[in-house]
C-alpha cells in the first residue's frame, strides 16, 4: 500500500498555489457542512435518514451525485477512450429507465412502508433468511465499492500531485469520515449536492476546450476515423465508435444482434433495474426527503441531469484518444510507460492527461477539486448506507437487540470509523483489476442482480414464499461468481478463460446467469413452500396494496412540473431522443 515519496518535478501535472488555494477551500467548506449538520442530529432517524425532511430537489441532485464518484467519471473517460460512443448505453439505456421505474413503481412501498433500509424491506417481505443474507452482501459491497473509490482517489491525488498513495488514502478517508460522522447522512447529502455543481464545474471546461482544440464534432470524427483506418488490428472501426448502437466494441460481440441483446437485457434491465431500483446508497437518498411525492420525485429529478453526464465523461475520453499522445498510443496497441499507478500508461488515466495538456492553472485546480469531490461523494454514500444496515438490519436485529435510541446512533459512528479505516484495505483489490469497469460491472453482477430478480419477483407475484427468498439469492449469486471465474478476464487474473467472453461483455452475461437462475430458484422453491397470508403483504406486494398507499393525496393539486408522472414522461421523451440522434 505504501508509496515512495514523490518529488514535485515527478508528478503527472504541475499545480501551483492557485490550484491548491481552491482545493483548500472545498475541504473548508465540506468541513463545515458537516458541522453544520451535526446541530440537527438529534436522533437515529437523524442521522440515518436526516428526519425525512429534506425537499425532492436537494434530495434528487443529491441522488446522482452520490452516483457520480471517482469510479463513473475515471472509468467512463476510460471508455470513452477505449470504446467511444457505445459508453453512453450506461446512462440513456443503463440508468435512466430504471430511475423512472424506481420513481414510479417502487418508491411508494419504501417509503409507504417506512423502512429505514432495503434490507428491511427484504425482512418484512421474506423474514429473516432473505434479510440476513442481503445485509451481509450489501455491507460488503459497501467496503469493496468504497474501496474503489479510495484507490482512484489515492492514484489520482498521488498523480496530480505527488503525496505518496498511503499519504492521500489517509487524509482523503479521514476527511469523509469527519463529516459523515458529525452530522450523518445530512452532511453527506448537503455535500453531495455541493459536490455535483463542483464536478460539473471542474468537468465541463475539458469538454469545450478539448473539443475546439481538435475541431468540434467533426473534427473529433475525422480524427478518430483516422486513427482507426491506421490501426485496424487494435482500434475498432470509427463507424463502431462514433456510433452508440449496435455497441459491438463495448459487450465484445461479433454478432450485432447478440450485442443489442446483451446491452438491452444485460445491462438495460438486470444490472441498470438491480442496481438503481435496490441500490440502497441511491434508495437511501430519497427516504430521506419529506413526503412520498418527493421521494418519487426524487430518482426522476436526479434522470434529467444524469442524461446529459457523458457530454462530460464519455466525451473528454474519446477527445483525449485523438489529442493526447500516450492514449493514442495505448490505443494503437503500444506499451507507454507512465501513468498514474506508475506502471504504464492505461486508459483509465484519459481524463488526468486531457487535464494536463488543455487545462490552464486555476481551471486545473478546480478540475482536481471537482475529481476530489467525485470521490468523497461517492465514498460518503458508501459508508451512510453502510453504517445505517450494520446498526438497523445487523446489530439492532441479530446481536443487540431492544436499547435505546442513542446506543444504535453510537453503532452507527462505529460502523462509519470502521468502514473508513476497512476501504483503505480494500482499496488494494481494487488495484488487482486492470480494467476498474469490469471489476465494478462484475461485483453489480454478485450483488445487484439476484436483489433484482428476488425483489421484483416477490413485488409482484404474492405466491413467493420466505424460504425461496433466500435461496434465489444465493443460488443467483453463486451463478454470478461461476460465470466470472470462466469467463476470460470479468474477474481479473483469477478468470479462468473456459468461456470465451471479456470485457464488459462477460459482466453483462454474468448479471443475466444471476437473474434467470435466481427467478428459476424462487418459483420452484415457492411453488413446494408455503406462501405467507395474503393479509400480511400490503404495503409489501402490488395487487395487495391500495392505491391510495401509493400516492400522495397533495400531489394532484400540484402544477404539472411538480407532478411524478409528466416529469418522467418528459425525461422518458428525451431520452429516447438521446439515443435516436446518437
Amino acid at each position: 500500500m505504501s508509496s515512495p515519496t514523490v518529488l514535485a518535478s515527478d508528478t503527472l501535472i504541475s499545480a501551483n498555489a492557485v490550484d491548491y488555494l481552491i482545493i483548500a477551500l472545498y475541504f473548508g467548506v465540506v468541513i463545515a457542512i458537516g458541522v453544520m449538520a451535526k446541530r440537527r442530529v438529534s436522533d437515529s432517524l437523524d442521522f440515518f435518514l436526516s428526519g425525512r425532511s429534506l425537499p425532492a430537489w436537494v434530495t434528487g441532485l443529491a441522488f446522482i451525485s452520490a452516483n457520480l464518484g471517482a469510479v463513473e467519471i475515471m472509468g467512463m473517460s476510460a471508455n470513452g477512450a477505449q470504446y467511444g460512443l457505445p459508453s453512453v448505453h450506461y446512462f440513456w439505456v443503463g440508468a435512466i429507465p430504471a430511475m423512472l421505474f424506481l420513481g414510479v413503481v417502487m418508491m411508494p412501498f419504501y417509503y409507504g412502508s417506512k423502512v429505514r433500509s432495503v434490507p428491511e424491506f427484504m425482512r418484512r417481505r421474506f423474514g429473516t433468511g432473505a434479510h440476513l443474507v442481503n445485509s451481509i452482501s450489501f455491507a460488503v459491497a459497501q467496503l469493496l465499492i468504497a474501496g474503489i473509490n479510495l484507490f482512484l482517489l489515492g492514484s489520482i491525488v498521488h498523480a496530480l500531485l505527488g503525496w505518496p498513495l498511503w499519504v492521500a488514502l489517509i487524509v482523503a478517508a479521514a476527511i469523509v469520515l469527519c463529516y459523515i460522522t458529525l452530522g450523518g447522512l445530512s452532511a453527506a447529502i448537503y455535500n453531495e449536492v455541493l459536490q455535483f455543481f463542483v464536478i460539473v464545474g471542474g468537468l465541463l471546461p475539458l469538454t469545450l476546450i478539448g473539443l475546439h482544440r481538435v475541431g468540434g464534432w467533426s473534427g473529433l470524427s475525422d480524427k478518430l476515423t483516422a486513427a482507426s483506418n491506421a490501426n485496424p488490428d487494435t482500434v475498432a472501426p470509427a463507424d463502431q465508435q462514433l456510433n452508440s448502437w449496435p455497441g459491438q466494441a463495448l459487450t465484445g460481440f461479433d454478432s450485432s444482434i447478440l450485442s443489442v441483446i446483451g446491452i438491452v437485457f444485460g445491462l438495460g434491465f438486470v444490472l441498470s433495474f438491480g442496481y438503481w431500483t435496490t441500490n440502497f446508497v441511491e434508495v437511501q437518498r430519497a427516504m430521506a426527503s419529506n413526503s412520498i411525492s418527493s421521494a418519487r420525485k426524487t430518482p426522476i429529478i436526479g434522470a434529467f441531469p444524469k442524461m446529459f453526464i457523458p457530454f462530460i465523461t464519455i466525451l473528454p475520453g474519446m477527445i483525449a484518444a485523438v489529442l493526447v499522445t500516450e492514449i493514442g498510443k495505448v490505443k494503437a496497441g503500444e506499451a507507454v510507460a507512465g501513468g498514474a499507478s506508475g506502471e504504464g500508461v492505461a486508459y483509465n488515466d484519459a481524463l488526468l492527461y486531457l487535464m494536463r495538456d488543455i487545462l490552464p492553472n486555476g481551471l486545473l485546480g478546480l478540475a482536481i477539486t471537482g475529481l476530489l469531490a467525485a470521490f468523497m461523494a461517492g465514498m460518503a454514500a458508501n459508508i451512510s448506507a453502510f453504517n445505517t444496515v450494520v446498526s438497523y438490519d445487523l446489530v439492532q436485529q441479530y446481536v443487540v437487540k431492544d436499547r435505546d435510541d442513542s446506543y444504535y446512533l453510537r453503532i452507527g459512528r462505529i460502523a462509519t470509523v470502521a468502514a473508513t479505516a476497512i476501504a483503505i484495505f480494500t482499496a488494494t483489490l481494487a488495484s488487482n483489476f486492470s480494467n476498474i469497469m469490469n471489476y465494478l460491472q462484475t461485483l453489480f453482477g454478485f450483488f445487484n442482480a439476484p436483489l433484482f430478480a428476488t425483489f421484483i419477483l416477490g413485488m409482484f407475484w404474492k405466491r413467493m414464499s420466505a424460504t425461496a427468498g433466500w435461496v434465489g439469492l444465493v443460488a443467483g449469486t453463486a451463478s454470478a461468481v461461476a460465470v466470472a471465474f470462466l469467463s476470460e478476464d470479468a474477474f481479473g487474473s483469477l478468470s479462468t478463460g473456459v468461456i470465451p467472453i471479456g470485457g464488459q461483455g462477460a459482466s453483462f452475461v454474468a448479471a443475466g446467469a444471476a437473474f434467470v437462475v435466481d427467478i428459476v430458484f424462487s418459483v420452484v422453491v415457492s411453488l413446494v413452500t408455503k406462501p405467507r397470508d395474503p393479509a400480511e403483504l400490503r404495503g409489501l406486494v402490488y395487487s395487495e396494496t391500495p392505491r391510495e398507499d401509493l400516492v400522495d393525496a397533495d400531489e394532484a393539486s400540484y402544477p404539472w412540473y411538480r407532478r411524478t408522472l409528466p416529469l418522467a414522461g418528459i425525461a422518458l421523451v428525451m431520452v429516447i431522443v438521446l439515443n435516436a440522434i446518437f
